[in-house]
Parts: structure tokens; sequence; C-alpha cells
């Protein structure tokens, strides 16, 4: 366990709910290929990061945008919650001081993305019109950043800003949402799971079936990223999430999920804020992403554990973008630049427990937090990896289809 000071969250589910408005973990869930536990850890993101994802929409209005930053020594960053290093004393972010205190730039730091479609609700139509939506990076997920990169809600990265691209992992440097990496960079990785409360359900859980226990009725939230929860219904009822599916198989998974809601079996379904109920006691089990719970655990006494179910889980990643109309692109840049120091990432994943994409993170963690370099939710084992799986890409046709569906299923 990470001996880095954890964020203490607020407790009250309509301030967070007012903090939050916005995204998902998702992540593009493209073709796992056969065998990705063979592939590594290299294979597996590379797996990750392919497919193009769907989703209609207007393209943007050209913006003629003036870079601004040589004279605004500004930054602003819209980021999911919990998602950056925190210092509960100070109420500070480390490494945003030390990013500061390197370039004189001064970082602005929101945790206002809680789902993908709910932040993109938020902010398209802003976009569209080629207008400021008041961030210099966003951080969406894979699936999603290839739908606002492809409508043209984002500005070419200049490269000559960012040397430390060279620390990518090399399978994330070549991904079709984005050939060339030219309007996108990894943030972080990590899982879609299952988890529980440990002392107020200690027969626990292995499979997503689990979760349809009577005696958890009422007790029980799942992620309202569709690619998540419905992929891990997908690969419950034994489908292959990465092959050539169809209307049966997402219908099958969407009716189970509408029978669950509907039963009250399912408390709520939620984005990042899930992790409200978790600590609130309202809920004792769930989908979850894998590194809410151990930053949770580490500020809740070690309440909750998260596996990986029998049939398998998925696996996503977010990225940092620069909206189409920021005025202050080059500092955007500059502070992605600093990110990709191995020693800044191995500080960030030792507070977020998510799988870091930087290479030399790993090595540099072993100076950090000794103790972090064999946790698998940051640097996993080929035997995790093998049961972790990639959400084929969907067309234009399949995102609306299967989203509207998704929807309605959730009552949303």
């Amino acid at each position: 366990m990470s001996n880095q000071i954890r964020r203490e969250l607020p407790r009250d589910p309509e301030v967070r709910a007012l903090i939050l408005q916005a995204q998902g973990l998702h992540l593009s869930r493209r073709k796992l290929l056969a065998g990705a536990g063979g592939l590594g850890l290299a294979g597996l993101l590379a797996a990750c990061g392919t497919g193009g994802g769907g989703g209609g929409g207007a393209t943007a209005t050209t913006a003629a945008v003036t870079d601004i930053s040589a004279t605004d020594k500004n930054v602003f960053w819209a980021n999911w919650t919990l998602y950056l290093d925190y210092d509960d004393k100070t109420k500070q972010y480390p490494t945003l001081q030390e990013f500061t205190k390197r370039t004189g730039i001064e970082a602005h730091y929101v945790e206002d993305i809680d789902g993908n479609d709910t932040y993109y609700g938020k902010v398209q139509g802003q976009l569209a019109a080629g207008q400021d939506i008041g961030q210099d990076i966003i951080t969406l997920t894979d699936w999603m950043a290839g739908r606002v990169i492809r409508q043209g809600y984002t500005q070419k990265l200049d490269h000559a800003n960012i040397p430390n691209i060279k620390n990518l992992l090399p399978a994330l440097q070549k991904v079709d949402f984005d050939p060339g990496r030219e309007n996108s960079l990894t943030w972080q990785s990590g899982y879609a799971g299952i988890a529980w409360n440990k002392a107020k359900y200690p027969k626990g859980l292995r499979t997503v079936s689990d979760l349809w226990n009577p005696d958890l009725k009422g007790r029980i939230t799942v992620l309202d990223e569709m690619r998540d929860t419905i992929g891990l219904l997908m690969l419950d009822d034994g489908v292959d999430i990465a092959s050539a599916w169809g209307d049966a198989e997402f219908t099958k998974a969407t009716d189970m999920l509408t029978k669950q809601i509907n039963d009250g079996q399912i408390r709520q379904v939620k984005g990042n804020s899930y992790k409200e109920d978790f600590i609130s006691g309202d809920a004792i089990a769930g989908i979850v992403w894998s590194g809410d719970i151990v930053q949770m655990n580490f500020e809740n006494d070690d309440q909750w554990e998260f596996v990986i179910p029998e049939a398998g889980c998925t696996l996503w990643s977010d990225n940092m973008m620069v909206p189409i109309a920021s005025p202050r692109k080059t500092n955007a840049e500059k502070l992605m630049n600093f990110y990709y120091e191995p020693d800044i990432a191995a500080q960030v994943a030792a507070y977020v427990n998510f799988i870091s994409p930087v290479h030399g993170a790993k090595e540099a963690m072993e100076k950090i937090d000794p103790s972090l370099v064999s946790n698998p939710l940051i640097f996993p084992s080929d035997t995790d990896l093998a049961k972790a799986h990639v959400f084929r890409s969907l067309n234009a046709d399949e995102e609306t289809k299967y989203n509207s569906q998704f929807q309605t299923a959730i009552g949303a």
C-alpha cells in the first residue's frame, strides 16, 4: 500500500454531484487479440489503443485561436476525481506545485469529469461552435477521445513542446483513433471489475452474477459507462467482447441490466461518484474501477476488496487533449511533457494506483514506494492481463444504437 497521502472525499453526494458534472472512465476497449497473456502489458495496451469509436454530433466550427501562453502563465485542466496526487495536509497537488515551480505556469485543476457522455453533453455545444470551454486540457476515454478528435474538437499537438513523448509506452504510440498521436496523450489505464465491503459481505464475490444474490438487493451500484457495465455482463454470459458480437448479445445484457434495476437489486447507476455510496455504506458491492478501490481502502481502513471476475474484466485508457479554442495550448503541452517524466509519472501512479503509460515509471517507483513496484493494478502481471478484455470498436451507427439502448436500460 502506498505511503502517499490520499485525498479525503466529500461526503455529501449532492455537493459532489455539483462539483463533478461529467465523465466516466471508459476507455477504448478495442479489439483484444487472442492470447492476451502472451502479449504482455505492451500487447494488451496496444489492443486497447485500437478502434475508432463511433457516435454522431456536429463537427466543430473552425476557430481562429491565438496562443497567449507566452503572456498568460496559466493552464486549466479538467480531469476525473481522485486522479492526481493530493496532499490532504496542505490541500495541494504536489506535482502541480512542482510544475509551477519549474515553469512559472499556474495550474488550475478541477475534478469536473464524472462520465464521458455527461461531460461531452456539457461541453459539446461550445466545442461545435468553436468556443473556449475554459479548459486547456480535458481527459477522456479512448472511445470518446476518438469522437472528439474526429469531430475536430481538439487542437493538433506540437511534439516539439513535448520531448518526453518518447517515454510513452511503445504500444500506446500507435492508436487508430489518433494516428501519430497528433491530438492526444494517454493519462492512465485501468480495469473495470467487481468489489465489495469485506465486513458487510464476508462471503465475497467471484462472478458478476454473484451481484444478483438476494442478500445484496438494493445495495449494488454499477457504472454508467456502457462499455464497462455491459462489457462485464457480456463477459459473464460467455461473450468475447472483442469479437464480432451483435444485437442479440448486446440486448441480452441490457435486458439483464434492466431486470436488476427494475427488481431493485441495483441501487444506482453512476459515474465516478459511485464511491460516495461505498463510503456511506449505502452500497456494499458493485461494478467498479480498479484504482478507486485501492484509494478508498487507503483512506478508509481497507474496507473493500477488488477482483477481476472469473469471466474477465474490461481494460480502459484515458487521454489528455487540448480543446479546439483553448488559448493556452503551449502551456498545456508543457504540462503534458512534465507528466511524462518517469519520476513524476511514478509519483502520480503511487497515488492513483492505475496503470502508468510512462516507460521508466516502474523503475522510478523503487525510490518513491518500493511496495508498489509489485502492485498488479499499476504494473500488471501477464496472468491478470490475460483476463482483461477490450470492448470492440463500434461504428457510428452501432454507437448511436447501443448507447440509446443502454441509456434506456438505466432509465437515463
